[in-house]
C-alpha cells in the first residue's frame, strides 16, 4: 500500500493544473473551432459559449462549501472523474442530429464541475504545501497550466483538422479529439486517485465548527477592503480589450476572406492560434513573473498593462491588410506574448488582495469577478462583430483596453511589497 504522506509535490502539482487547464480550454476556446466548423454563426457562438463563463463568475457563492464540507482532496478526485463523463458525452453528440443544444448542455455542466475544481485544487494547492514550496511551484503549476491549453487548443485542434482531411467527415473529427481529452482526464483520475497525499489539515469540519462558519462575513469581508471599487472596476476592466477579443480572434483565422478572414483551416489555427500562440504566451507568463520579483509590481504594472493591451493593434492591421501566413504567425505570437506578460501582472494582484483567514474563498471571489469581466464582453462581441465587420470591431477592442487602463491610477497597491 503507497504512503501517501511521502509523495513528493513532483509527483502531483503539476499533473493537477494541467488537468485543471484541460477542461477549461476545451469549454471556453476549443468550443468556439468546433462550433464553428460544424456551422453555427458567429454571433450565437459568441453569445452561448461566452455564457460558459457564468460558473467562474459564480463559483464565489459555493467556494466556503468546498472550503468546508468534505476534504479538498475528495471534491478533486470526484470532479475529476465527472468532467471525465461529460466530455465523453460532448464527443458522443456531436454526432447526433441537435448536437448544439446537448452537447451545449454538456459543456456548461462540465463548465461547473471544472470551476469546482479549481477552488478544490488551489485549496489543496495551500494545505499540502508549505509557504516556500508554494513559492516554488507556482512557476510549475502555470507552466502545466499553459501546458494543457497547448494540449486542448493547439494538439487537439491539429488533429481534429488532420482527421478532418483524412476522414472528409467534420462530425466524426471533433467526436475522435474530444473523446480522446476524455480519456486522459481518466488516466490523470486514476493517477491521482493513487498518487495525491492526505495533508493532516486537509479534513472536513466538524458540525459544530460548519454551524459556526459565518457565510455571510466570508462574503462581505471581501467587499469591505480598502479602495474596493477601484479594486472590481480594476478587475472587470483590466482586460475588456482582451475579453472582447479572445472570442472573435479564432473565428476572425477561420473565416474565409469574402467575409473579412484570414481563411485558415483548422489545423493551421491549432498551429498559429493554439501552439505558437500559447508557447509565445507562456514565455510572456515567464518574463512578467521575473520582472515582478526584480521591481515589484507597483513599477511594473502600468507597462505591463500596456504591454497586453497595445498588440490588439496588430488584429487592426490584419483585418485591414488580410498578410500572408508568414506574417500571421509572428502578429498572433507577439499579441499572445504580450497577453502573457500583461495578464501576469493582474493574476499576482488578485493573489496580493486575497489575505486573511478565507484567502481561498476570496480568491475564488476575485476569479469569479475576473470571470465576469470576460463573460459579459464576451455575449455581445459576436453581434458587434456581424454589425461592424472585422476591421471596425477590432478598432473598437484597441479603444475599450483605455478604461482598464485608467483603474492602474485608483487602485491600492504598496510600493515596498513584493509579490
Amino acid at each position: 500500500m503507497r504512503n501517501h504522506s511521502k509523495s513528493s509535490p513532483w509527483e502531483y502539482i503539476p499533473t493537477l493544473y494541467f488537468t485543471s487547464g484541460v477542461p477549461y480550454v476545451i469549454i471556453n476556446t476549443v468550443s468556439v473551432i468546433f462550433y464553428k466548423k460544424l456551422g453555427i454563426s458567429n454571433s450565437q457562438i459568441a453569445l452561448w459559449t461566452s455564457f460558459l463563463y457564468l460558473p467562474w463568475v459564480i463559483k464565489m457563492f459555493w467556494g466556503p462549501i468546498v472550503d468546508i464540507y468534505s476534504t479538498k482532496r475528495k471534491w478533486m478526485l470526484s470532479t475529476q472523474l465527472a468532467m471525465c463523463c461529460c466530455l465523453g458525452i460532448v464527443a458522443f453528440c456531436l454526432q447526433l442530429p441537435n448536437f448544439f443544444f446537448i452537447s451545449l448542455a454538456a459543456l456548461t455542466l462540465g463548465a461547473f464541475i471544472s470551476a469546482t475544481y479549481d477552488i478544490a485544487t488551489d485549496g489543496f494547492y495551500l494545505l499540502a504545501l508549505t509557504p516556500e514550496k508554494q513559492a516554488f511551484f507556482s512557476g510549475i503549476r502555470s507552466l502545466f497550466y499553459r501546458l494543457a491549453v497547448i494540449f486542448g487548443s493547439g494538439f487537439l485542434v491539429i488533429i481534429a483538422g488532420l482527421l478532418e482531411g483524412y476522414l472528409n467527415n467534420i462530425p466524426l473529427s471533433w467526436t475522435v479529439a474530444i473523446g480522446f481529452s476524455a480519456v486522459i482526464l481518466a488516466i490523470l483520475f486514476i493517477f491521482h486517485r493513487l498518487v495525491l497525499p492526505l495533508p493532516e489539515s486537509d479534513q472536513p469540519r466538524q458540525p459544530k465548527e460548519i454551524n459556526q462558519i459565518p457565510f455571510i462575513k466570508i462574503i462581505t469581508s471581501y467587499f469591505q477592503q480598502e479602495k474596493i471599487f477601484a479594486i472590481l472596476a480594476f478587475i472587470l476592466l483590466y482586460r475588456l480589450g482582451e475579453a472582447m477579443l479572445v472570442k472573435i480572434a479564432s473565428l476572425f483565422l477561420l473565416d474565409n476572406p469574402e467575409v473579412g478572414g484570414l481563411g485558415l483551416n483548422t489545423s493551421e489555427v491549432g498551429l498559429v492560434y493554439g501552439t505558437f500562440g500559447v508557447v509565445s504566451l507562456i514565455f510572456g507568463g515567464i518574463l512578467g513573473g521575473l520582472v515582478i520579483a526584480r521591481y515589484g509590481l507597483k513599477k511594473c504594472i502600468l507597462p505591463m498593462a500596456l504591454a497586453l493591451n497595445l498588440p490588439d493593434l496588430f488584429y487592426v492591421y490584419m483585418a485591414y491588410t488580410k498578410p500572408s501566413m508568414k506574417l500571421v504567425y509572428p502578429l498572433v505570437s507577439l499579441e499572445q506574448f504580450g497577453y502573457g506578460f500583461g495578464f501576469t501582472a493582474f493574476t499576482v494582484y488578485l493573489m496580493y488582495i486575497s489575505q486573511g483567514e478565507y484567502k481561498t474563498s476570496h480568491f475564488a471571489i476575485s476569479t469569479g469577478i475576473m470571470a465576469l469581466g470576460m463573460m459579459l464582453p464576451g455575449i455581445v462581441s459576436g453581434y458587434l462583430q456581424n454589425s461592424l465587420g472585422y476591421p471596425l470591431f477590432f478598432v473598437l477592442v484597441c479603444l475599450l483596453t483605455i478604461p482598464g487602463m485608467m483603474t492602474l491610477f485608483f487602485i491600492p497597491l504598496k510600493a515596498d511589497r513584493r509579490n
